[in-house]
């Protein structure tokens, strides 16, 4: 008894340790980070201008403040797997920060004060040196972890899908100080355990030998849901053991979409699907994003706003601007903007989506369609907030009714707000849908997007979008 309290004191110690660690060192790569931004700027303005203009001043206190918001939203301090992972985080977050200060600049008409190349050098020595010091501070804090954490050993209780996810990804990680012994068979799987760095140890009969063999501190519960009331029984099981018990609900038997975990009161919450547009920091980002750009584009294309409404006018009769009812976030209706393509015509009782040399479509209309014209109407959308640049393609109500029972998790992709362009879109998935196997596809590709949102995501499907235009068909 006395051996096995040291044993648990001395890990406790570490522990603190190690927490100790790991905040100081989140502390000195976030001042690191300021000072080597601040330093960069100041050593390539002063090497121009001899000193630092007021305008730099501003711009960098400006960026500073941008970089403490938007580097704690992307999780840069976090602890990552691996180095390239971490130095991929800096990239993005790096980059939105530089993209917002242009788009600040571009607004307030004072980019011109500043030297492009300055700014272009800023940010690529900035980017080169916060790079360097995550990889130095990555390299000592895995050093210190490696020598000084105690280890603790563990088990875990079943043999499925989520067990060796569990298995593989406590192994790999560093960062935690679990030590996977092996796992004990619950008979959940009906298969046999495929991992071979980490032993099948026995089954549930032979528990507490096993746990007394191996001195295991930690059992984890990795059960199927069919098999989730037996987790009770393991606790009473070991309730008076001195042991860490840890319950894993597999929740991959789940379709999933933007899954996170969180506490109320104590209680553990588990969103099995969410939308990433909560109210704050992304919601904001992203409709200061939408806005921003939208209003830039219509000011700079109002000729060819004009032009292609004139050729609409003038090749047959009727309304210049095509409304139509659609689906929009969380289910609310909207009218979406488009500009006219076919003739005018009765609402059909049939779900018909538009296919090449479709009769409908008037001369003018087929080149406005093939080239995407037809729906520069939306950033006008976008502007009053119905719509994104960027989210799954809002589909005509009657066909949201069609194949709403005929796609899995269909109506899911209303979950964020529907987008001008979007993943499906970029992987050859606009216009005509004409079979289930691609509505399919073009959902799958949607829910990939919600699930996985971010600025940079948004910003590498609008780069994207010009070039799938001339590559990937249309009708």
């Amino acid at each position: 008894m006395a051996e096995e309290n040291f044993n648990r004191t001395r890990s406790n110690r570490s522990k603190r340790l190690l927490q100790n660690h790991d905040t100081l060192v989140r502390w000195v790569q976030q001042v690191l980070n300021l000072v080597a931004i601040t330093g960069s700027l100041i050593y390539l303005t002063i090497s121009e201008f001899g000193s630092v203009p007021e305008s730099y001043r501003t711009m960098l206190v400006f960026a500073l403040l941008l970089m403490l918001i938007i580097y704690h939203w992307f999780g840069i301090l976090r602890r990552f797997e691996s180095v390239l992972g971490g130095i991929q985080h800096i990239a993005r977050a790096w980059g939105a920060v530089i993209i917002m200060l242009a788009w600040v600049a571009y607004l307030t008409k004072t980019s011109e004060t500043y030297s492009r190349q300055i700014i272009v050098y800023w940010a690529l020595l900035s980017f080169v040196m916060q790079a360097l010091i995550f990889v130095v501070t990555y390299q000592i804090h895995t050093i210190y972890r490696k020598n000084y954490r105690q280890r603790i050993p563990a088990v875990i209780i079943g043999t499925g899908s989520m067990a060796r996810h569990l298995a593989t990804s406590i192994s790999n990680n560093i960062w935690l100080n679990d030590k996977i012994i092996g796992v004990i068979d619950y008979g959940d799987s009906g298969k046999e355990w495929t991992v071979d760095s980490i032993p099948l140890l026995g089954n549930t009969e032979q528990l507490e030998e096993i746990i007394e063999n191996n001195n295991i501190r930690r059992v984890y519960v990795a059960l199927p849901f069919a098999l989730n009331h037996h987790t009770k029984s393991v606790q009473d099981k070991l309730i008076d053991s001195n042991i860490d018990i840890v319950w894993a609900p597999d929740i991959f038997e789940f379709q999933l979409l933007n899954h996170s975990v969180r506490e109320v009161a104590g209680v553990p919450l588990i969103n099995l699907n969410e939308t990433p547009l909560m109210a704050g920091g992304p919601a904001f980002v992203k409709s200061f994003m939408d806005k921003t750009i939208a209003l830039c584009v219509i000011i700079g294309i109002s000729p060819i706003l004009a032009g292609v409404a004139l050729a609409v006018k003038l090749n047959s009769s009727g309304p210049v601007i095509f409304r139509q009812m659609r689906d929009g976030w969380d289910g609310k209706k909207f009218y979406v903007y488009k500009f006219r393509s076919m003739y005018i015509h009765q609402s059909e009782q049939v779900v018909k989506q538009a296919t090449k040399d479709d009769p409908r479509i008037t001369r003018v209309g087929a080149f406005i369609r093939k080239t995407s014209l037809d729906e520069l109407p939306q950033l006008f959308n976008v502007l009053e907030g119905s719509m994104s640049l960027v989210g799954p393609r809002p589909h005509a109500v009657s066909h949201n009714e069609y194949y709403s029972d005929k796609v899995k998790a269909y109506l899911t992709r209303h979950r964020i707000k529907p987008g001008m362009t979007g993943l499906a879109q970029i992987n050859g998935l606009r216009g005509e849908t004409d079979t289930i196997d691609l509505m399919s596809r073009r959902v799958e590709l949607d829910l990939e997007y919600i699930s996985n949102w971010s600025p940079f995501l948004d910003i590498k499907i609008l780069i994207l979008t010009p070039y799938s235009l001339i590559t990937k068909k249309a009708h």
